[in-house]
């Protein structure tokens, strides 16, 4: 059966004024002092095992947030945790995959489940979900896997269905789902041109999916696409921020609303900003004051917590937390 595809493109709204890291939370020594921007209040994380890189990348409706410190360089792998409130450092709570060299938890929901993946010490990711202690390797079953692999679990959902990508021998990326509860997987594509390098990065309770796709000219746009009746993905609607080079979408909650980040201009000329779109408003601009230009938006909950990173005054990257 075919499906039509509708796109719909919006204008942005700015009120202030990162892609995943191979390789985030935090609370800079301890929690900074909340700063109040843009209809936001922010928090600034930072894990003291490490407070030159941390990355936020999902929040649950408890606030509850998974991340990650450690750049990824030699001698700062990553290292998964996710952060309990009221975040201080007793909060922290460390979460590896067994025997891995580096692990970022991206994921989770409010089940006690988590997502993300680990690397092993040949450079190969692996996807994971993590019940209630219990860790289970997820790899698509794909016969053209890149080398080295890359398969990488990005958000879950209450109902226990993962997301994430992976990518083949070409280079390009497929956007796959995952169930927990029965082991089986299923693809996720653009109807228009299945072909698409395209990533999955976030799924909500209704089985509504966000990420984002290149498209044949090179462009990188985000995407929402909705789950209609007897599990049909339709329609695939277009996320573009008018005048960015390109736009990522990295998470959704259960109203729909899509946080990613854009980039403005190319080159070294480049900045990136974190952006909140809704089906009812469009896009609205939210950078960390700290690092307006340089902010990453990567989860969010229904009550409408943001987190993310950003990259600081002094070149480390910090996490955040924005509450409106």
């Amino acid at each position: 059966m075919s499906v039509k595809r509708n796109v719909l493109r919006v204008a942005a709204t700015t009120v202030a004024s990162g892609l995943l890291a191979t390789g985030a939370l935090a609370l800079a020594g301890s929690a900074s002092a909340s700063t109040l921007t843009a209809g936001y209040s922010f928090t600034t994380l930072d894990n003291t095992h490490d407070v030159t890189f941390n990355q936020l990348l999902g929040i649950n409706d408890e606030g509850t947030i998974a991340g990650y410190f450690g750049s990824g360089m030699p001698g700062h792998p990553n290292k998964g945790y996710v952060l309990l409130p009221p975040y201080g450092q007793h909060g922290y709570v460390n979460e590896n995959f067994p025997g891995s060299a580096q692990t970022q938890v991206t994921g989770l929901n409010n089940r006690g489940v988590t997502v993300g993946f680990w690397v092993d010490a040949q450079g190969d990711n692996f996807g994971f979900v993590n019940v209630h202690g219990h860790f289970r390797q997820v790899d698509f079953p794909t016969g053209h896997p890149a080398s080295p692999a890359v398969d990488q679990l990005l958000g879950v959902n209450d109902r226990g269905i993962a997301v994430g990508f992976y990518t083949d021998a070409q280079g390009t990326n497929h956007g796959y789902e995952y169930n927990i509860n029965t082991g089986s997987y299923s693809t996720v594509t653009d109807p228009k041109d299945p072909g698409a390098s395209l990533t999955v990065a976030g799924i909500n309770d209704s089985g509504d999916v966000t990420g984002f796709y290149t498209a044949a000219d090179g462009t990188t746009d985000g995407f929402l696409m909705l789950r209609y009746a007897h599990g049909r993905h339709c329609p695939f609607i277009q996320l573009a921020v008018p005048g960015a080079s390109a736009t990522t979408a990295l998470g959704v909650n259960g109203s729909d609303e899509v946080v990613g980040t854009y980039t403005d201009g190319s080159g070294s000329s480049a900045t990136m900003h974190g952006f909140t779109w809704t089906p009812q408003g469009g896009f609205t601009t939210v950078d960390d004051p700290h690092g307006v230009g340089a902010t990453t938006i990567n989860g969010v909950n229904d009550r409408g917590d943001l987190v993310g990173f950003y990259t600081d005054a002094a070149g480390n990257t910090d996490g955040f937390l924005a509450q409106p």
